[in-house]
């Protein structure tokens, strides 16, 4: 998964996780991403600050600060990156939570047989309904060029944990 952070063309700042890269592109191509704000469609990636402490990695230093102070001892390896969560990141995973539980709630979940369910509402063999289940990246990337909405339920970085 990869968290963008989005701005319509009337300046409006949000967020939206998406499976990868590409998925984002394709998605603005056909409009799907939208200001939650004013519902434009015509947005494009805001500046980022890179995401620090997924990890240790050798290769890659930081630039040393200019003046500080104090300097904290250094992290040792072997310990668990941690981040201080702002108060809209806060928000933000308790409504990705809150979709999350919604849409699973409110919908049929039907396992490893979401691409064949899916494919049979889209073509008109049985009645539609609310589903979700599991699907290979390949499997659900034929669903969507077959012209099949679906979208990724959204995994909180706690339910990994």
């Amino acid at each position: 998964m990869i968290h963008y952070s989005l701005v319509c063309e009337r300046r409006h700042d949000f967020e939206i996780w998406f499976k990868n890269s590409a998925d984002y592109d394709k998605q603005t191509k056909r409009g799907l991403v939208t200001c939650p704000a004013c519902g434009s469609a015509k947005v494009e990636k805001a500046i980022m600050a890179p995401s620090l402490g997924h990890g240790s990695r050798k290769d890659v230093t930081a630039p040393e600060p200019q003046a500080a102070p104090t300097e904290a001892p250094a992290v040792a390896e072997s310990k668990t990156p941690v981040a201080m969560v702002s108060r809209q990141e806060r928000e933000f995973r308790a409504k990705l939570k809150e979709l999350r539980d919604h849409l699973t709630k409110n919908a049929d979940n039907v396992g490893g047989k979401f691409p064949e369910e899916a494919r049979k509402m889209h073509y008109g063999e049985i009645e539609h309904r609310s589903i979700y289940g599991e699907a290979s990246p390949q499997e659900a990337k034929e669903l969507l060029d077959e012209g099949v909405e679906l979208h990724p339920l959204p995994v909180l970085p706690d339910e990994r944990n």
